[in-house]
């Protein structure tokens, strides 16, 4: 046995080599430069003569290896220190991959990135045959591609088709479609894993190869002609100039056909390339916000067994069925059964959807329990109010739901903009009230707000972060203020986009632009698809607050029943979900445009931060991205102008504050960013 900080070697009576990961003080293995080093010394201490077979596999309960430690790549300063990891990398794989005698990758839970880059060096992989099983390659994720030979040996042992849904999508597999593509040899149960790898190795049956049709795609013809069509699919997601790894990974195999040693080379300078650019530097970031969010919870031992929650509409009742998908007992109370019905619906299809299996879905439409009396109040571990967004009402809620409450039950409320001050004016005890501001769709957007009153007691608002992370969202702890942050960010776009629309400029144009910029759908589709009545409300909350105009057309929408989406017409006329677009011609887009739009966020962010609604810059990011869908690779709003630059942004508001109003002022919180 031979001992070192990362990884064991054991070689037993049979001449198997076992070779075991586990990164010291991790939960998770991750392929940092030390753990690459160390299994390259590793590898070089292996006696070929007496190696029957090498087994890779994990002492990690969580799963195989995570992929590389993402928090290296912050270090690089220029291509060629990136090019020098990869390489590093690379060699070590190689390695592997020319070992005399087989090799298999024992696999438990999950083998992402370069950790089924290192499976994939192997001759077999075997991987264990529970819901756990992930297999995949999401480096696109992070605006990058696989870099330790990944481009190459999935090609090669997939086929081309399958390898590309796998890198471009950045979508892992389960075991059986694993098993499926080949990309695993064998599923056996975990408690066999150990035992089937040494089959296998011991076996050594013929490896897998792609189907002959894959392996003709390779040559250069016809690599020519599946490229266009894997470009069109690209695009429909992503641009090349906002997102280039995608069309770089389609790039190096049209060059390369996924063969010789000049496709391992053209990786290495193509992923080293991408590392640098500021895709890559701000999907790394992020990643790592992410992480930080994630992280706040702490280790939730916390338990939240029943939540109730009063309000069954849209939002209150898709809280509750992400509660009860989630695994709490959930109560939802409202005025009548008539209004429950409806959302009771909607969990269930949730539940089919997300768990595919009929009897877990049961289950989860078991734990969701109508309660029009309200006496789930009384057991509940978290009360969340989510009626209509109205001062009086709440409050007259309070009234009645606190008596009712446990001494340590946590009191939400998921306000979208009324201060909390103001709602728990007359609460008996206002320190229990905190805000849990969930977006629409519930089942999609990552984010909750947890707002914080100047009332709210701390260990309650951290109450409310641990039961954020107990339904696996990211919490992003904030003080009570008019619109808190994403609202607070979102207005000044939705506004403006209506200000140039009253101005005469097509719907369609404005929305173009930015989308162009990278936002996931333009403003005034935005406006119709949250609803013109909820904008309403908030916007008149936000102008009263801060002594703003709002947009007169959204009043008249709104008074005409136009309400966007949900009504049919609003802004545009919807039709099976979607808008309908007239075609705009003859018209000059404004050079001003963009700027227009995208510049009233940065301003409002730089303000949120001054006002200390968020603690600091990076959060503030992470917030406006998971709250509102910000463009991920240009890094937030804040990141954003750091990178245009500050004193250009605050120039170029100056510029549009002379033509167009003081609502494009740079905020004073602008100097402290300077700095």
């Amino acid at each position: 046995m031979s001992q070192y900080s990362h990884w064991k070697l054991e070689t037993d009576a049979e001449g198997l080599s076992w070779i075991t990961l586990d990164k010291a003080g991790t939960s998770a293995n991750v392929l940092s430069g030390e753990v690459l080093r160390e299994l390259s010394d590793l590898l070089t201490g292996l006696q070929p003569q007496s190696t029957r077979a090498v087994v890779f596999s994990s002492a990690k309960a969580s799963g195989f290896i995570a992929g590389a430690d993402v928090k290296e790549f912050t270090g690089l300063s220029n291509p060629e220190e990136a090019y020098q990891l990869i390489s590093a990398g690379q060699r070590v794989f190689d390695r592997i991959a020319a070992l005399p005698c087989p090799s298999v990758a024992a696999i438990n839970g999950f083998a992402l990135g370069g950790g089924l880059e290192l499976a994939l060096a192997c001759t077999y992989r075997v991987a264990a045959s529970d819901a756990r099983i992930s297999l995949g390659l999401p480096e696109v994720m992070l605006g990058i591609h696989p870099g330790f030979g990944g481009t190459v040996r999935s090609v090669q042992l997939l086929g081309v088709r399958a390898a590309m849904q796998l890198m471009l999508t950045g979508k892992p597999v389960d075991g059986a479609r694993a098993l499926k593509l080949g990309l695993v040899d064998r599923l056996a149960p975990t408690a066999e894993l150990k035992s089937a790898a040494r089959t296998l190795a011991l076996q050594a049956p013929a490896p897998h190869r792609p189907p002959l049709f894959d392996r003709l795609l390779n040559m250069g013809p016809l690599r020519a002609a599946l490229a266009g069509a894997l470009r069109k699919q690209v695009a429909v997601r992503a641009r090349r100039e906002h997102y280039p790894a995608p069309y770089a990974i389609i790039d190096l195999w049209v060059r390369h056909g996924a063969h010789g040693r000049q496709a391992y080379e053209a990786e290495a300078r193509s992923i080293a390339h991408l590392m640098c650019g500021p895709t890559a530097r701000n999907l790394v970031r992020v990643f790592l916000l992410q992480d930080r969010l994630k992280s706040l919870g702490g280790k939730n031992r916390q338990e939240f067994n029943h939540v109730h929650v009063v309000g069954a509409g849209v939002m209150g009742g898709d809280i509750a069925a992400w509660c009860a998908l989630r695994g709490m007992t959930v109560t939802l109370q409202d005025r009548e059964q008539k209004y429950i019905d409806p959302a009771l619906e909607r969990a269930r299809a949730l539940f089919s959807k997300r768990l595919r299996n009929p009897a877990k879905a049961e289950a989860a439409s078991a734990r969701l329990v109508a309660d029009v009396a309200g006496e789930g109040a009384a057991r509940a571990d978290v009360v969340i109010e989510a009626i209509f967004e109205n001062t009086e009402a709440k409050q007259a809620l309070y009234a009645t739901l606190e008596p009712q409450l446990k001494p340590h039950a946590l009191l939400a409320t998921n306000t979208s903009s009324i201060k909390l001050e103001t709602l728990g004016e007359k609460l008996a005890d206002p320190g229990r009230l905190v805000g849990l501001h969930f977006f629409n769709p519930v089942a999609k957007m990552p984010l909750v707000e947890v707002i914080q009153s100047e009332f709210t007691r701390p260990e309650v608002a951290q109450i409310g972060v641990l039961f954020s992370r107990k339904l696996d969202k990211l919490p992003l702890p904030c003080r009570s203020a008019p619109g808190f942050v994403v609202n607070r960010v979102l207005m000044p776009y939705l506004n403006e986009a209506m200000f140039i629309a009253e101005e005469g400029l097509p719907l369609t144009l404005i929305d173009e632009a930015a989308v162009d910029f990278g936002m996931p759908m333009g403003p005034v589709e935005l406006a119709d698809t949250v609803g013109l009545d909820v904008c309403l409300h908030v916007g008149r909350i936000l102008t009263e607050a801060f002594g703003r105009r709002a947009p007169a057309r959204l009043e008249q929408l709104v008074e005409a029943g136009r309400l966007g989406r949900k009504s049919g017409h609003g802004f545009y006329e919807w039709r099976d979900g979607k808008p309908v677009r007239q075609p705009a011609t003859g018209y000059a887009v404004p050079e001003d445009l963009t700027d227009r739009l995208i510049l009233p966020m940065l301003n409002e962010s730089a303000a949120c931060l001054r006002e200390g609604v968020v603690e600091e810059a990076d959060l503030l990011d992470a917030g406006v991205i998971f709250g509102t869908g910000f463009a991920p690779f240009r890094g937030g709003p804040l990141a954003y102008a750091r990178n245009r630059g500050v004193a250009a942004v605050v120039e170029r508001l100056g510029e549009l504050e002379k033509k167009y109003g003081q609502r494009f002022r740079p905020d004073s919180g602008w100097k402290a960013l300077e700095q």
